[in-house]
């Protein structure tokens, strides 16, 4: 009865290459799934969509300019007002036919609080249509 103790010969040699058989199933496992899956996901319902194009806000008589500077301060068609009076001229312009629009301008440096506030002073004066105004040159913050 004989016995071996230690590894026989012909597995002395290392096997230094890469079974690359696995990684070539799970390529082709996910190549399939892919194929498979994309016709899927590009189909869209059709629809016609709009097309809009930028226009320039036309500046009418009617129109109120509410300027907001960056320390709060509110102006009324350039005219420095009160928040009371704000609202007290907010709600007589309400009632005016056809009712004019607000248009905001806000300075960048102004914060969201103050512009918020002049927002809110416009739907408690009943004001339907309020817009802001930006500078078109400005972009990404600049």
């Amino acid at each position: 009865m004989g016995m071996s103790v230690g590894p026989a010969a012909e597995e002395d040699q290392v096997n230094s290459t890469i079974n690359t058989t696995p990684l070539v199933d799970v390529m082709l496992v996910l190549l399939i799934i892919f194929l498979i899956t994309i016709p899927v996901v590009t189909k869209t319902i059709e629809l016609e969509l709009p097309v809009i194009s930028n226009e320039a806000t036309q500046t009418k008589p009617e129109n109120i300019i509410i300027a907001v500077d960056k320390d709060g301060k509110i102006y009324w068609n350039d005219l420095l007002v009160s928040p009371e009076t704000l609202l007290e001229r907010m709600k007589a312009a309400a009632v005016q036919v056809p009712q004019p629009e607000v248009h905001i301008r806000g300075d960048q440096q102004a914060r969201y609080e103050f512009i918020g506030r002049v927002v809110a002073t416009a739907q408690r004066g009943g004001i339907m249509k309020v817009g802001f105004i930006t500078d078109p040159e400005l972009r990404g913050g600049n």
